[in-house]
């Protein structure tokens, strides 16, 4: 017999110790393997769920967030329309107000200028009246002074007097 050529009763012995291994194997090693692998399946399958699920909610947010983008672009459009609403209203309002103001201004300086004017014109008629009664005076007087020339002025004015 050589060494190549199989022997029954090794191949006997083999066979019972590989059935016992086998049965031990089944027993105690088997179930905690498999039930590790189905542990692992399952964990790999829930976190594909959960990625899954991830995934649908931040698509979810992306198409919330561009609502909220589209959203708020068009509340600044109306806010930076309204304020330039107001800003146009404050300018006119002031420009208004501006154009009130200067014809106010206007029309006191106006009334300053009559006034004044009426007091200087009642300031010159008051100074041509003062200098025409002076001027009558030294007339009168310089011709008063002679007696004949005094005679000759009672009878004028008294000719006069008559025709009128």
């Amino acid at each position: 017999m050589g060494f190549l050529e199989p022997n029954i009763g090794t191949i006997f012995w083999m066979s019972i110790i590989f059935f016992v291994v086998l049965y031990v194997l089944k027993k105690f090693a088997w179930k905690p393997i498999l039930n590790a692998l189905k542990e692992r399946e399952t964990s790999i399958e829930n976190a594909l769920n959960s990625a899954e699920e991830a995934r649908k909610e931040v698509e979810g947010l992306k198409a919330d967030n561009e609502k909220i983008i589209v959203q708020a672009r068009k509340e600044k459009d109306i806010i930076l329309k309204e304020a330039k609403e107001i800003k146009e209203k404050i300018i006119a309002e002031a420009k208004e107000k501006a154009s009130a103001e200067a014809q106010k201004s206007i029309e006191k300086a106006r009334e300053q200028i009559a006034s004044e004017k009426a007091a200087a014109i009642s300031e010159i008629k008051a100074q041509v009246a003062d200098l025409s009664v002076m001027i009558a005076e030294k007339i009168i007087k310089t011709e008063l002074e002679d007696k004949s020339k005094q005679k000759e002025m009672v009878k004028n004015t008294l000719d006069n007097l008559k025709l009128n």
